[in-house]
């Protein structure tokens, strides 16, 4: 028997206005909401939608067999709330389904995990808290950004309390062994590890519709034979894709609805089924430890952290940014906040790339702007302008010293506060015990009082006679 593990991403960035240098100082409003409206818009409703619709009927028609994650990141999240209401309402109709997870990430599909720990954690629950209130789950297996992944990551991943994180199954991390088993990672044992089957995964989503592709056309006879096809001990496939794969990179007019919904079919026949994340991590042991010194992700064929950190001008945007996190961590003004995490979008590094793929078209498809180095000096004309506000609120001459102990203070005093929260609580706890425990050793008031007036009565109405 095997098993196939879908998972999806969704993420939109707010994307920058054109900002000019004259503008620092003097306006604070940084994105074009027009191009984030429109993207988002024209995503939802070629591709977000109708693969909702798809997945839904695909649930229901196979009796709830077939099973499907997703991470949504909270930039995301925040875009279709106010653009494209209609799409949350469905994707809490997958969600009720039960047979749809939902996983954890950063909420500004940031590099807050390779940048700033404490921002990246900060991050995570905040993502996770937004995951529940709008679908009611508590996610249990983290998918970072770009699947970005490596030792250290994998110890703040079991430290937050996650059992599983998906990552790319990267050819010079795995070496001779196969994707298509549960590892385990170096640095935290229990951490379980869902690898990325590259070639099927890409398959569907950059060659589907490529006619110059030897195995074209793809049909999902074919494809399920594929999976069957690999060795017995081989028990899962993990596909993991961009959820505009559907619509979007490959047309509705490419067939690719049709070769979704018939998987279930020939999988059933070849008794392949559909898990979950959890699932596998429920059902499956690891058969290995894996160990990854430095990260991978899911980008470019070097399948590491490059995309958004390979040259000088990315390293230099990434390392401003994050040089004001304390401050920004202890900022109360909302607006700085939102922008903060607005800002954090690893997509705005992708855009100051100079890398080239074997086509020469990978980074500079996604790009609004002309170049890197047009990418590069608008984002840093809106960072100035951001830092200028943080240093209003926290001003530069505190030096690191004054602001940790600001911080060590302000961390000291919600310990404190915790503590005696959980002192009230038991307080009230033992008051309630004790209060209980009186009245149920005491007569009632009424019994004592009603018991010698009783017979009063009866004397009283004898004389009366």
């Amino acid at each position: 028997m095997k098993a196939i593990c879908f998972y999806f991403q969704i993420h939109q960035p707010f994307r920058l206005k054109n900002y000019r240098f004259f503008d620092i100082g003097n306006d604070h409003y940084y994105y074009d909401d027009f191009a984030n409206d429109d993207i988002i818009t024209r995503i939802a409703h070629r591709s977000y939608l109708p693969a909702n619709e798809m997945l839904l009927d695909m649930i229901k028609e196979n009796k709830k067999k077939f099973k499907v994650a997703f991470s949504i990141s909270g930039m995301a999240l925040e875009q279709l709330e106010q653009y494209v209401p209609e799409f949350i309402d469905s994707m809490k109709d997958l969600a009720a389904t039960g047979c749809v997870e939902f996983l954890s990430e950063t909420y500004a599909h940031s590099l807050a995990s390779l940048q700033d720990p404490e921002e990246f954690v900060a991050q995570v629950k905040a993502h996770d808290e937004k995951i529940y209130q709008l679908f009611g789950q508590h996610p249990k297996v983290l998918r970072n950004t770009e699947l970005i992944y490596d030792d250290d990551i994998a110890s703040m991943v079991q430290a937050m309390g996650f059992k599983g994180a998906i990552t790319e199954g990267a050819k010079h991390i795995l070496g001779w062994k196969s994707p298509n088993y549960v590892y385990k990672a170096a640095t935290a044992p229990k951490l379980k590890l869902l690898l990325k089957n590259s070639k099927l995964s890409d398959d569907i989503s950059f060659r589907f519709g490529n006619t110059d592709w030897a195995a074209y056309p793809l049909t999902a006879d074919k494809y399920i034979g594929w999976i069957a096809s690999l060795p017995q001990e081989e028990q899962l496939v993990n596909l993991f894709m961009n959820y505009e794969t559907f619509g979007e990179m490959q047309s509705r007019e490419s067939g690719i609805f049709d070769f979704m919904r018939a998987l279930p079919r020939f999988a059933a026949e070849h008794d392949i089924q559909f898990w979950t994340p959890s699932e596998v991590i429920s059902k499956l042991k690891p058969v290995g430890e894996l160990t990854v010194m430095h990260p991978i992700s899911w980008a470019d064929e070097e399948r590491d952290a490059s995309a958004w950190l390979g040259n000088t001008l990315q390293q230099e945007a990434v390392d401003k940014l994050y040089s004001i996190g304390e401050r920004v961590r202890l900022c109360q003004d909302r607006r700085i906040k939102q922008d903060w995490y607005r800002l954090q979008a690893s997509d705005h590094f992708f855009y100051m790339s100079t890398k080239h793929n074997s086509d020469g078209t990978i980074h500079s498809l996604y790009s609004p702007y002309d170049s890197p180095y047009t990418a590069f000096t608008n984002y840093m004309n809106v960072l100035s302008d951001f830092m200028i506000r943080v240093e209003q609120q926290y001003p530069s001459d505190i030096d690191n010293e004054e602001l940790n102990s600001l911080l060590l203070t302000i961390r000291n005093q919600e310990h404190e506060i915790e503590e005696l929260k959980r002192e009230i609580t038991m307080m009230r706890t033992n008051l309630d015990k004790d209060i209980t425990g009186d009245f149920a050793e005491t007569p009632p008031a009424d019994a004592e009082e009603e018991a010698p007036t009783k017979p009063k009565r009866k004397r009283a109405t004898k004389k009366k006679a």
